[in-house]
């Protein structure tokens, strides 16, 4: 195993708009401020992954156009090795981020562009880079028969494989079954096992539910909970991780599966890389922004010292 982290998924350019409420159908409102940035789930967590100290890859497609510019900028400078392919005849992903000034709660709309083509032919031209990877992880952006595809090579060439079920939709079959770890948060546990989750007691729940579908481990985000992990031998509550005051929580569930995955690639126990990943979402919380607010490995040693 090389220790390397091969990451599929979509790179996106988020749009974000704050305001004090979301406006209804036909309204206009007048919002607090406005910003632009680097974004889209696996893009993030190859984001937090390279800043936490993870050899990473990062799998994709992007346009030709400002946005793949902004994509290909941010991986440079968080050490992020990108196997992309660039196209003329479409767009790099743009994602639309409501926040609500009062609380840092969003609600997104994501458009993959190009990244919303990726096939299993675009996994296969990979394939060997995957098979040999230590840490596999993908998401559910990009199409679902490409995120099977590669799931599919990396169990056989032996990587511990991660997937993040989001955002939520009906899994293929067989899928859960190709999976070491599936971290989703409290929404997506329900769609996956129909188990609502609104306590730590119901993720126990829902994590036997999602063993009994074949998954090695079950680890659920539970935001300001923490993160419930389970597996065959042992379920544990690992409690969320203050690094200050909550400034914006959008992508504090990829700096978690960044954090995770990093941590597993260094040898850490599934435990203890679960304590990585929450001091990942920690920090990040305290920051605005998605891949701009993943911080560096030192950070992250800093915080989990002190606890």
């Amino acid at each position: 195993m090389s220790g390397e982290i091969v990451i599929l998924g979509v790179f996106v350019a988020d749009t974000s708009y704050r305001a004090d409420r979301p406006p209804q159908m036909g309204e206009t409102i007048m919002g607090n401020s406005f910003a632009l940035g680097p974004g889209g789930k696996g893009s993030n967590q190859a984001v937090a992954a390279a800043m936490a100290g993870g050899d990473v890859h990062f799998l994709s497609k992007l346009g030709k156009d400002p946005f793949a510019d902004m994509a290909l900028d941010i991986w440079k400078k968080a050490g992020v090795t990108p196997q992309v392919s660039q196209h003329s005849d479409s767009y790099t992903g743009a994602a639309y981020i409501f926040i609500e000034e009062a609380t840092g709660n969003n609600a997104i709309i994501v458009c993959p562009g190009v990244a919303g083509t990726i096939s299993p032919t675009d996994i296969d031209k990979c394939a060997d880079l995957i098979a040999n990877s230590a840490i596999f992880v993908t998401q559910l952006e990009q199409p679902l028969d490409a995120a099977l595809h590669a799931l599919q090579i990396a169990k056989n060439g032996g990587a511990k494989t991660i997937l993040n079920p989001a955002p939520a939709t009906d899994l293929p079959e067989g899928m859960l079954a190709l999976c070491d770890y599936v971290t989703p948060n409290e929404t997506e546990t329900e769609g996956i096992t129909g188990i609502a989750v609104h306590s730590v007691e119901d993720a126990k729940k829902a994590a036997l539910a999602l063993l009994d579908k074949g998954v090695g481990a079950a680890v659920i985000t539970l935001g300001e909970n923490g993160v419930l992990y389970c597996d065959r031998e042992q379920v544990v509550h690992v409690p969320a991780i203050n690094a200050g005051p909550v400034v914006e929580t959008t992508g504090a569930g990829d700096a978690f599966n960044g954090g995770f995955a990093t941590a597993l690639s260094r040898g850490f126990s599934p435990i203890e890389a679960v304590k990585f990943g929450c001091a990942t979402a920690g920090i990040s919380v305290t920051r605005a922004g998605t891949a701009p607010s993943m911080p560096a490995l030192a950070e992250i040693e800093e915080l989990l010292a002190r606890i």
